[in-house]
């Protein structure tokens, strides 16, 4: 496979949440890799965070684990009950169906870029245990919904 020229590989802003949430992720950037280089697998974004922004609301995935790496600039995990600062080099993952609602933010002043690495499943469940708010995926539908099922 030859190199990936990451200016061929389209921008991505993360799937806008529903009000009041959708702020959250401003500044966030992904470039889906892993699609460029035609894994079916699992997917592999490489994504580049502004001052202030965050990877996701706190979550977790019922179906897909996930994995990140940061390349360079320091983030903060957050996960149940405690913070983690990480920088270039270190990596954190995630097991599925594991409740362990967790997401990076970027408090730096600087801009992060990090690896996310995860399952590519047909169907999954996300949980947000901080918010009124779950994710259904099937195939490539997504229905956000209220923790009781009601859509947004």
């Amino acid at each position: 496979m030859p190199k990936i020229d990451l200016e061929t590989v389209k921008r991505r802003t993360r799937i806008p949440y529903p009000e009041p949430y959708r702020s959250v992720t401003e500044g966030y950037e992904q470039r889906r890799v892993g699609d460029a280089a035609g894994l079916t697998q699992f997917g592999v974004n490489r994504v580049e965070m502004a001052p202030g922004a965050s990877t996701a609301l706190r979550h977790w995935h019922e179906e897909q684990d996930e994995f990140v790496l940061v390349i360079s600039g320091e983030v903060v995990l957050v996960e149940e009950g405690q913070e983690t600062v990480l920088g270039p080099g270190d990596c954190a993952g995630f097991k599925a169906g594991v409740v362990n609602g967790h997401c990076f933010e970027n408090r730096s002043t600087s801009p992060v870029i990090l690896f996310e690495i995860g399952a590519n499943t047909q169907n999954d469940n996300v949980h947000y245990p901080d918010v009124d708010l779950r994710v259904e995926k099937r195939g490539d539908c997504f229905s956000v919904l209220h923790r009781d099922g009601r859509p947004y």
